[in-house]
Order: structure tokens, then C-alpha cells, then sequence
């Protein structure tokens, strides 16, 4: 898999960033909230253990989303 080349990891930490976000509108910028959404929207990134185990990538993915989005309202 080729990693997106706007993802970069935070220097020091187990934290991601989406750098294209900061010149997007707001909805973009949050974008993706939920696995479902990657899923629906045929996302690259999404990897087959992730539609396998949905509640474990979504978990995943909010730690790796938590300063790049508001939080998921479930």
C-alpha cells in the first residue's frame, strides 16, 4: 500500500496529521468520521482487517483523528 502524501506522523508521537486538511473547508477537513464513511466512499487507506473488524479500526481511527476533527456523536 502507498501511504497518502499528505499524512505525516507527529515528530515523537503516535499521533498523525493530515496536512492537506489546513486548506480545506471545514467538512473536508474532518473528513473521514466513521469507517463506514471510508468504506462507502472506497478509501484507500482502509485496509481488509479494518472491514473486518469495524469497531477496532473505528477506535483506531478516532485516536488517530482525535486533533484533526470534532468528536464522533454516536
Amino acid at each position: 500500500m502507498v501511504r497518502c502524501p499528505w499524512l505525516r506522523k507527529l515528530p515523537g508521537q503516535h499521533k498523525y496529521i493530515c496536512r492537506i486538511y489546513h486548506n480545506r473547508p471545514d467538512d473536508c477537513r474532518h473528513y473521514p468520521v466513521t469507517i463506514d464513511d471510508m468504506a462507502r466512499d472506497e478509501c484507500e487507506m482502509l485496509e481488509a482487517r479494518d472491514l473486518t473488524n469495524r469497531k477496532q479500526a473505528q477506535r483506531t481511527l478516532d485516536k488517530l483523528m482525535a486533533d484533526s476533527r470534532p468528536p464522533v456523536i454516536r
